[in-house]
């Protein structure tokens, strides 16, 4: 018998009801209270069809999209989808130069 490694916690990219849409590690979930850490808001993407594709492949136009800033911690308190995050798409995400004004 295997025993199954734990894994690390899971980079998602979750969509709010009126926050927006927010990428970064899964901390905790309860109902629709979502906790992350190292979270960007994706404000305006481009190079991906839905957020499903951003999940899967991330941005093919890293220079288009609008991603402010990283923050430490984000509680997000109406989730309605929480997408994983492939490990290419996450470094797509992260190659993304914060969107200032």
């Amino acid at each position: 018998m295997t025993t199954k490694k734990k894994s690390a916690k899971p980079y998602v990219i979750v969509r709010t009801t009126s926050a927006g849409v927010f990428a970064g590690t899964l901390e905790s979930r309860t109902g629709k209270e979502v906790v992350l850490t190292g979270a960007r808001r994706l404000w305006y993407w481009a190079g991906a069809a839905s957020l499903s594709q951003m999940a899967m492949s991330g941005t093919s136009k890293p220079g288009s999209c609008k991603f402010p800033v990283e923050v430490e911690r984000v509680t997000l308190t109406e989730a309605t989808e929480i997408l994983d995050v492939t490990p290419e798409a996450q470094t797509s995400i992260a190659a993304v130069k914060p969107w200032t004004a």
